[in-house]
């Protein structure tokens, strides 16, 4: 079993998960944290049974943060 970094984000009537470390776009959604992370798990499996795992990055984050950061416009 492979482990992947995953982001998830609540939105307003949606939580979006994607992982890290991956080649492409793969993003997985759901009415609930669960659900967006159990889609975003089947998108991976499929990503990497579609493309093969050269799509995996060789150098996958170690850590990850979520930071705001203020920008004069």
């Amino acid at each position: 079993m492979a482990l992947y970094k995953v982001i998830v984000e609540k939105h307003p009537d949606v939580y979006v998960a994607y992982p890290l470390g991956l080649k492409g776009v793969v993003v997985g959604e759901g009415s609930t944290y669960e659900e967006a992370l159990d889609d975003v798990k089947s998108a991976i499996r499929f990503h990497i049974e579609t493309f093969g795992t050269d799509i995996v990055e060789a150098d996958p984050a170690l850590e990850v943060f979520v930071a705001e950061a203020g920008v004069a416009t």
